[in-house]
C-alpha cells in the first residue's frame, strides 16, 4: 500500500511512500548480520571511483540472506517480517526445526507462522524451494539460480516473478520479468510465488536530502562540467552538445551503442533477449 503524506513542507508535497506497517520494528537478528561490512563509496580494490554518484549516506547494516536454501527436508517457521535498507525486497526471517535461523526474500501472500522448505520433492507451494525439473510449467517463481549450487542470482527485486515457459531435455524456458527468453539446467533451484512489496517502484522520494541519505550523490551534466571532465564541457556561455554525437564522460558513445560482445559466452543460452521488442 501506498501512503501519501500531509504537505506540510515541499519535501512532503509530493512524497510518496510504502506502507512498513506490518514490519518488525525491532532491531535485526543479530546472528545473522554481517561482520566487518563496510561501505565502499563506489570505489574498488584501488580506492578509485569506479561507480559515480556514490557516497555519504547513513550507516546500513547487511543482513546475511540464505540464496542457497540447503537445509533441505528441514521445515521452517515464519516468524516476523523485516524492513531490509540493502534492497527494494522485504524479508523473512525464517526458525528452522534443526534449530538454525536464516532470512529469505519475503513473497508476496506468506504469512507470518507459516511453513516453509527446501528440497526435490516438496509441496509447490509459495515460499518452499524446489528444483526447476519439479516446478510446474506456467508457476511464478523468483530467487532462480543460473548454475546448480550457486545460489539465487536472478529476479531478487521487490515485485518481480519470473515464469516457466516450457521444459526439453535438460534445459527449461524461462522468461525473466524483463521478458527474456533464457535457458536454465533443469537441476537449479528456484523459489514459488512473487516477491512481495509490490508498491516498491511506485514512490517517490519527494526531495534531494533523501537521496543523499540513501548515499546517492548528485548527478551532473556533461555540458555544465569543465572541457577536462567531460567532453561535453567547456564552451562560452551555455552550448550544447557540439559535437557528431554525445559522448559519455571516457569519450564513448552515449546512446545507441551497443556494448555487449558479439561472442559473449552466455549468448548461447538467451533465446530471446531483452531489449528486443
Amino acid at each position: 500500500m501506498l501512503i501519501t503524506q500531509n504537505p506540510t513542507t515541499s519535501g512532503r508535497r509530493h512524497q510518496i511512500t510504502t506502507d512498513r506497517s506490518e514490519l518488525y520494528k525491532g532491531k535485526p537478528e543479530k546472528s545473522l548480520l554481517a561482520s566487518g561490512h563496510k561501505k565502499r563509496q563506489g570505489r574498488g580494490f584501488q580506492g578509485r571511483i569506479t561507480v559515480r554518484h556514490r557516497g555519504a549516506g547513513v550507516k546500513k547494516k547487511m543482513r546475511i540472506i540464505d540464496w542457497k536454501r540447503k537445509n533441505y527436508g528441514v521445515e521452517g517457521v515464519v516468524i516476523r517480517f523485516e524492513y531490509d535498507p540493502m534492497r527494494s525486497a522485504n524479508l523473512a526471517l525464517i526458525y528452522y526445526k534443526d534449530g538454525s535461523k536464516g532470512y529469505i526474500l519475503a513473497p508476496q501472500g506468506l504469512k507470518v507462522d507459516d511453513l516453509v522448505v527446501s528440497g526435490p520433492t516438496v509441496e509447490v507451494k509459495v515460499g518452499n524451494a524446489l528444483p526447476l525439473k519439479n516446478i510446474p510449467i506456467g508457476m511464478f517463481i523468483h530467487n532462480l539460480e543460473l548454475r546448480v549450487g550457486k545460489g539465487a542470482q536472478m529476479v531478487r527485486g521487490a515485485g518481480t516473478a519470473a515464469v516457466i515457459q516450457a521444459k526439453d531435455g535438460k534445459y527449461a524456458t524461462i522468461q525473466l520479468p524483463s521478458k527474456e527468453l533464457r535457458l536454465i539446467n533443469i537441476e537449479c533451484y528456484a523459489t514459488i510465488g512473487q516477491i512481495g512489496n509490490q508498491d516498491w517502484k511506485n514512490r517517490k522520494i519527494g526531495k534531494a536530502g533523501r537521496k543523499r541519505l540513501m548515499g546517492i550523490r548528485p548527478t551532473v551534466r556533461g555540458t555544465a562540467q569543465h572541457p577536462d571532465s567531460h567532453p561535453h564541457g567547456g564552451g562560452e556561455g551555455r552550448s550544447g552538445v557540439g559535437m557528431k554525437y554525445p559522448k559519455t564522460p571516457w569519450g564513448k558513445h552515449a546512446l545507441g551503442k551497443k556494448t555487449r560482445k558479439k561472442n559473449h559466452r552466455t549468448n548461447k543460452w538467451i533465446l530471446r533477449d531483452r531489449r528486443v521488442k
